[in-house]
């Protein structure tokens, strides 16, 4: 399993992305198809940036980033990214992000602080999930998209359902760029309903 790791972080240092997560993405946009050729892509918890990079370069200059995260970015600044460095949860960051909607599409691939105790960080990583499915209701355009990462550990079925109420379309996906042992998966909503709450 360590090879496959070093197999996708090698390929995304040759590729010039700071992070092995770019190919989950990779992936996702290949299946489900989330990213609009042209418009407007919100990536919370974007840090270091691999996912923010990858939109830029599949789209191009038609397309904008807005990134959030506590953390800094590790990739070039450019025109079509604007990054706001706060917490997702705090008022000011939530108004920012308002203020730069509506869009396309929403990302989500933030990960809580790991305990080891796995009923503790799958409850974080439901909080994570539940703050991206709120910004996404307010900020989401109808019929766009919403990715977001979660945690198993017993909440999934409770997600899944509050994402079918906003969008026409749920599934789940696991990449094959995460690592086997990990317990993250991937809920896709595409076709956010004119009406839903996320």
């Amino acid at each position: 399993m360590r090879e496959i790791f070093d197999h996708w972080a090698q390929k995304a240092k040759k590729e010039g992305y700071p992070a092995r997560s770019v190919y989950k993405l990779k992936e996702i946009e290949e299946k489900f198809g989330v990213i609009p050729r042209q418009g407007r892509v919100l990536d919370l918890g974007a840090a270091p940036g691999s996912w923010s990079l990858f939109v830029l370069r599949l789209r191009g200059p038609d397309c904008r980033v807005v990134a959030a995260d506590l953390a800094p970015l590790a990739i070039p600044a450019q025109p079509e990214l604007v990054f706001y460095h706060g917490d997702i949860f705090a008022e000011a960051t939530l108004l920012f992000l308002e203020g730069a909607g509506p869009y396309d599409t929403v990302l989500c691939d933030a990960a809580p602080a790991t305990t080891g105790n796995r009923t503790v960080d799958a409850s974080r990583s439901e909080a994570l999930v539940e703050q991206a499915l709120a910004i996404a209701g307010k900020t989401l355009r109808p019929g766009g998209a919403c990715v977001v990462k979660i945690f198993q550990g017993g909440g999934e079925k409770r997600i899944r359902d509050e994402m079918k109420k906003a969008f026409a379309s749920v599934k789940a996906f696991k990449p094959k760029a995460t690592r086997g042992a990990s317990f993250e998966t991937y809920f896709i909503g595409q076709g956010k309903k004119p009406l839903g709450g996320a």
